[in-house]
């Protein structure tokens, strides 16, 4: 059973993190970048012989906390929990070497009623450690499908973005690889649910999935490509909310609205797996 009071206030450790061309270079192909070798503009951000580019969505990833809500001191049932949205904003361009911190904080609960669930809202900040200099903040929002009823407030809830009725402007089709969550996962997110088949079994899905993150990193390479032509530095902020699982080696499909409103589907099933989603580009 959730303890309010003591869920809001965990002790999430800071984290620190040597960051190396090697680091970024990895994170990149983890989320499937340079799968078209003769595109210069993807090189860029998987040959570490050149000026290496830093994709804007490896804020996700850096100063990363692990996964904490395994820890049975937070009395959170971590078998069931899934993630629900995620938002980055980018204050500066993120380095492909040195050292950084990040600093995770929950920032809100809410109970949605008992057979519920409820919504743990949780942000972290990027720092830069030698002038402490906050890089990027990243936001999420953790569905606890089985702790609902704890007695924690109802809201508020977070608003969703509207996508527009009228047909998107642009499509991007980009493929995932069958062994994707197992790479995916050495950026630092082990849930076994993206690696286990049992584990995925008891949380009600017939075989692992791909991270929520990850396919939020194909989605910000779609992103990327149409709206920044590549430039890492072009990307201001992006958030989503995560609507169904994407399994590896699933063709996700980016629906992309001159606005910045963004959507995703799975194109093998048909299925909206990303949605609400708002993106700001210089």
């Amino acid at each position: 059973m959730i303890d309010h009071e003591k869920l809001l206030n965990f002790p999430i450790p800071e984290v620190r993190q040597r960051v190396t061309p090697r680091d970024a270079v990895f994170y990149a192909l983890s989320v499937g970048v340079g799968q078209d070798p003769l595109d210069k503009r993807q090189l860029d951000y998987v040959d570490a012989h050149r000026t290496l580019s830093v994709l804007p969505s490896m804020a996700v990833v850096l100063g990363h906390p692990g996964f904490w809500l395994r820890n049975p001191a937070t009395g959170v049932d971590a078998v069931r929990l899934v993630h629900g949205e995620q938002s980055i904003t980018l204050h500066h361009p993120l380095p492909s070497e040195g050292e950084i911190v990040g600093r995770t904080r929950v920032t809100g609960l809410v109970d949605k009623g008992e057979g519920k669930g409820a919504l743990l809202y949780s942000e972290k900040e990027v720092i830069e450690a030698a002038t402490g200099k906050v890089l990027a903040v990243t936001g999420s929002t953790t569905f606890l499908r089985a702790d609902g009823g704890f007695g924690g407030p109802s809201g508020p809830v977070k608003p969703v973005n509207p996508i527009p009725e009228s047909a998107p402007d642009i499509t991007v089709d980009l493929p995932t690889r069958p062994e994707q969550a197992l790479y995916y996962r050495l950026n630092g997110d082990d849930n076994p649910l993206h690696a286990d088949p049992d584990v995925a079994e008891r949380a009600g899905f017939p075989r692992p999935i791909l991270h929520g993150l990850c396919t939020l990193g194909v989605v910000a390479h779609a992103l990327l490509r149409e709206l920044g032509n590549y430039d890492p530095a072009a990307m201001r902020s992006l958030a989503l909310r995560f609507s169904a699982p994407v399994y590896p080696g699933e063709t996700i499909r980016t629906e992309i609205w001159k606005s910045g409103a963004f959507r995703a589907r799975v194109v093998e099933r048909d299925v909206v797996v990303v949605n609400n989603g708002a993106a700001v580009f210089a």
